[in-house]
């Protein structure tokens, strides 16, 4: 029951976004600038969701791919769907940051005995996870569940906001606080 109005949103925002581009693409320059507003946090999203173990590279690629969308404008095809041709774009610039990455991955020298750095990485992984979950639990639910959303899952504060029912304006207080609880604390184990 709950597909119809998620379709009929999808829909609205489809119309939206494409008489924007019509009107861009006939030389309105304020439509222009709408568009690429409108488009942008649609893009954020698509991409922080593949992007979860880069998420500061998000805002870069955004702004790379609605630079390709406003340089390749001419090449959409009105009769298409507008979203497909967005996120095929915006998809092309991820394959290309991803190797770009992968390439300069390949440059950094290779240590002669991989195993024991894995070994000893796995070991500090999950010692540095222990030690993050005590000081964690020093907080409270909400905190904690803020804290670990925003900062460690990589959510925006709306997404946070919306998983645990509160206003956004709680989910920064709640970051603030805990980071500054936890810092006092971390201080005075020294």
């Amino acid at each position: 029951m709950q597909r119809a109005p998620v379709q009929e949103a999808l829909q609205a925002t489809e119309r939206q976004l494409k008489a924007l581009m019509l009107e861009s693409m006939a030389g309105n320059q304020v439509a222009c600038q709408g568009f690429l507003r409108a488009v942008a946090p649609h893009l954020r999203g698509f991409l922080r969701r593949r992007m979860g173990r880069w998420p500061d590279e998000v805002e870069d690629l955004v702004q790379e791919a609605l630079l390709a969308i406003h340089h390749q404008r001419h090449t959409y095809d009105v009769s298409a769907p507008l979203t497909s041709w967005l996120y095929a774009i915006t998809r092309y610039k991820l394959i290309d940051w991803l190797r770009r990455h992968a390439r300069q991955d390949a440059l950094n020298v290779p240590l002669d005995d991989e195993d024991e750095l894995f070994a000893s990485g796995d070991i500090e992984a999950a010692d540095a996870r222990r030690e993050l979950d005590k000081a964690l639990a020093l907080l409270s639910e909400q905190q904690r569940a803020a804290i670990t959303h925003t900062k460690l899952d990589g959510w925006s504060v709306r997404e946070t906001a919306t998983a645990l029912s509160i206003s956004e304006a709680s989910v920064k207080v709640a970051v603030h606080r805990g980071l500054k609880t936890l810092a006092g604390k971390l201080r005075n184990l020294r």
